[in-house]
């Protein structure tokens, strides 16, 4: 496909509009709304978020991760804290998240603000939950590492396996969940003519300040 071809790409994103009034006085309860409509939508994987990190020397780093628990304090993910990322904001603990939902109704959420360390009972709790060979698979890998090929990792993954036998798998120190504490989040509507329609939310001590935004 030539280059040029990607300019003729296009999608007319309806005409839904997104106002003032629909707009809760907390962000996570408009976004719980959103993500429970692009799951019943069927979309795959509905979580999963585009999270932006950045280190010490500056330059930005985004890959998808799922999110896995929401509540008040914000955006939940797990992750081996040795891998890029966790380095990363272990220099910088400040980031991004952005979810992208093309059903039912062309809408994305921008998400900032500083990310902590989940509490080891919440890290605990879900690493128990997990299927036994996501348990394995995680606490054997080096992520982000430089391996030899597959055939190093998956001699990782069955050593780990044999060690264990049959007893439960431990979550490894390395291992565990971060949380997103939003401090601004952006809700986006598509609309027809690219005359979309957005809000943002801003922390403010306790609460938020609600303001309408040019497309």
């Amino acid at each position: 496909m030539r280059d040029d071809l990607f300019s003729s790409l296009r999608v007319e994103y309806g005409d839904t509009p997104l106002t003032r009034a629909e707009m809760p006085a907390d962000p996570i309860d408009l976004f719980r709304q959103w993500l429970a409509a692009a799951t019943a939508a069927g979309l795959d994987e509905p979580n999963g978020m585009a999270f932006a990190t950045c280190g010490a020397d500056g330059q930005p780093h985004c890959r998808v991760v799922l999110l896995k628990v929401l509540d008040a304090r914000g955006f939940t993910f797990f992750t081996n804290r040795d891998s890029d990322k966790g380095r990363q904001l272990a220099e910088n603990p400040r980031a991004a998240a952005t979810f992208w939902w093309p059903r039912p109704r062309n809408r994305q959420v921008r998400v900032a603000g500083r990310v902590e360390v989940a509490d080891d009972a919440v890290s605990d709790a879900y690493f128990a939950r997990r299927p036994r060979r996501a348990q394995i698979c995680s606490a054997a890998s080096p992520q982000s590492r430089r391996i030899d090929g597959r055939a190093e990792l998956e001699q990782l993954v069955a050593q780990l396996a044999a060690e264990a036998g049959d007893r439960p798998i431990v979550r490894p120190p390395q291992w565990g969940g971060y949380v997103l504490v939003p401090e601004v989040v952006e809700f986006w509507q598509g609309r027809d003519g690219r005359l979309h329609d957005r809000f943002r939310y801003r922390r403010d001590g306790a609460v938020w300040q609600l303001d309408r935004l040019a497309p």
